[in-house]
C-alpha cells in the first residue's frame, strides 16, 4: 500500500485508513477487519470521542474495542491511532457543556479517550468541530500543553474551514509552536447535498486550494459518499444526489467496465490521486467491503481520467 509522511510523526502512513465508528457495538466482526487491513499494511485507525452514542451502550465502545485489540495484538508501536474530541451536544445522548471547545473540556475529552482506549497517547488527535467563539491562539496553545504533556502527537481538526486552519497554523509558526497538520472534512468525488448540521464541513474548492498550496493531509471522512457509487446512487441518495454527483457516477461506472474494477475502488482511488496527501478513512463494518475498498491501492489513474471523474 502506498504510504504519506506527516510531520512529528516517525512512521509512515498507508494511504487508506480505516474507521471503527461501530467497534464494539452492534459490530461483531472487528477483529477480522484488523487483521484484514492489518494484512493489506495498513496502519491508520481513526475513532472518537463520541462513537457511538446513539446506539445503546455504544458511548466510548468504539475506543474501547479499538484499544482492546491494539493491546491484544500488542501492535502498538506498529499502528497510528486517531481519535477526536471536542463535539458538541446533541439532542437525547450526547449532552455537552455549551463551551465544549473549552480547555478544560478537551482536556476531559483526552483523558476520557485514553482511559478507553488503554494507551498513554494517541498519534493524532482531532478537534471533531469547530468553534468560532473561542480564538484559535486558545486552542493552539491549549493543544500543544497537551504534546508536552505527552498525551497527543500531532494535532488535526475535523470540519473546519481552510481559513481557519489557516489563521491557526500562522499563529503556530509565529509562536514556535505545532499547528494542525491534518484536515478531516466530508470528502469524495460525489458532491454532497447541503447538511442540516451546520458544524460539518465538506471539501470546498478553496479548501482544495489551501490543500494544495500548503500539502497539509486530508483524512476524508464518507469518501465513498455512503454507499452511493456502489448502489448505482440508490444508497445515500439523500445525502449526495444531485446532477454533478449524477454525472460522476456514469463516469465512474464507465471508467469502472473499462478497468474491470467496483466503482468503489475508482473513487477511492481518485481521492488518492489528489495533488495534495488524502487518507480516505473507510467506514465499512464488512470484511468484503473492506477487502474490496483495498484493492483500490493498487489502482493508477492518469491525470486524464482523474480530471474526467471529475468534470468529464
Amino acid at each position: 500500500m502506498k504510504t504519506i509522511a506527516l510531520p512529528h510523526q516517525p512512521r509512515p502512513l498507508s494511504q487508506l485508513g480505516l474507521g471503527t465508528i461501530y467497534w464494539g457495538t452492534k459490530l461483531k466482526e472487528a477483529d477480522e477487519l484488523y487483521d484484514t487491513y492489518r494484512s493489506a499494511s495498513g496502519n491508520v485507525f481513526d475513532t472518537a470521542h463520541c462513537y457511538a452514542f446513539w446506539l445503546p451502550e455504544g458511548s466510548g465502545a468504539s475506543e474501547r474495542e479499538l484499544g482492546r485489540i491494539v493491546r491484544k495484538k500488542n501492535d502498538r508501536e506498529n499502528v497510528f491511532i486517531a481519535t477526536k474530541g471536542g463535539h458538541p451536544a446533541v439532542k437525547n445522548g450526547y449532552p455537552r457543556p455549551d463551551a465544549y471547545l473549552s480547555p478544560e473540556r478537551v482536556d476531559q475529552d483526552i483523558t476520557e479517550s485514553l482511559d478507553r482506549l488503554g494507551l498513554d497517547n494517541v498519534d493524532l488527535y482531532f478537534l471533531h468541530r469547530d468553534d468560532l467563539r473561542v480564538g484559535v491562539d486558545e486552542q493552539i496553545d491549549h493543544l500543544n500543553s497537551q504534546i508536552k504533556r505527552g498525551r497527543i502527537k500531532s494535532l488535526g481538526a475535523s470540519n473546519w474551514t481552510s481559513a481557519r486552519l489557516a489563521e491557526a497554523n500562522a499563529y503556530a509558526v509565529k509562536n514556535g509552536l505545532h499547528g494542525f497538520v491534518a484536515n478531516q472534512p466530508k470528502f469524495s468525488l460525489a458532491q454532497p447535498n447541503p447538511s442540516k448540521d451546520t458544524t460539518v464541513r465538506a471539501m470546498e474548492q478553496e479548501d482544495a486550494q489551501w490543500h494544495r498550496q500548503t500539502q497539509v493531509a486530508v483524512f476524508a471522512y464518507s469518501p465513498i459518499a455512503n454507499g452511493y457509487f456502489a448502489t448505482q446512487g440508490k444508497q445515500g441518495a439523500g445525502g449526495w444526489h444531485n446532477e454533478v454527483s449524477g454525472g460522476r457516477l456514469q463516469r465512474v461506472e464507465k471508467l469502472a467496465t473499462e478497468f474491470n474494477r467496483t466503482p468503489n475502488q475508482i473513487v477511492l482511488a481518485w481521492l488518492m490521486h489528489q495533488p495534495f496527501p488524502v487518507v480516505p478513512l473507510m467506514g465499512t463494518a464488512d470484511v468484503d467491503h473492506l477487502t474490496d475498498a483495498l484493492g483500490a491501492a493498487e489502482l493508477k489513474l492518469t491525470p486524464t481520467e482523474i480530471q474526467f471523474l471529475a468534470a468529464g
